[in-house]
């Protein structure tokens, strides 16, 4: 099974890119739904509407994006096991849990808000729009600039 990841790692890759790309997209958007949320009239239209629109995003984009992420980025880890012990891999290691952690508090932040009993200002979420920015720029860094580019560091 390994030999056949090795074979298609190109493959893998391509699709590990385009999921993480579209959970991060996922990422970025429902705090700025939050933010809109935090100062929407309880029981109003406006309300209702980001209700479904976050409950949306997270169950149709967001978790299953990661889902992909998660088993593409471990699949390619299957066919090549010696990237766990480069440095490169550890800070991209560690963006990963931030994101992981930041998707699980925005799931939380839905049921929340799905039971109108967010107690969030939306200053708050436009700081929890910051933290999958950094982790990303963590991770690109760590990827492109640790692995691809050592020589630059």
């Amino acid at each position: 099974m390994a030999s056949f990841l090795l074979q298609n790692a190109h493959w893998l890759t391509t699709l590990h890119v385009i999921s993480v790309i579209a959970w991060m997209a996922a990422q970025l958007y429902l705090p700025r739904l939050f933010v809109y949320h935090a100062t929407a009239s309880l029981g109003g239209e406006l309300s209702e509407t980001l209700k479904v629109m976050e409950r949306r995003l997270l169950r149709a984009i967001m978790t299953p994006a990661m889902i992909a992420s998660l088993v593409f980025g471990l699949l390619l880890l299957w066919a090549k096991p010696g990237l766990v012990f480069q440095g490169w891999f550890h800070l991209k290691f560690l963006a990963i849990l931030v994101l992981l952690g930041t998707h699980g508090y925005s799931a939380k932040m839905v049921r929340l808000f799905s039971q109108d009993q967010n107690q969030r200002s939306a200053r708050f979420y436009r700081i929890l729009n910051e933290i999958p920015t950094v982790a990303m720029i963590l991770s690109v860094c760590a990827v492109i600039g640790l692995r691809v580019y050592p020589a630059f560091i």
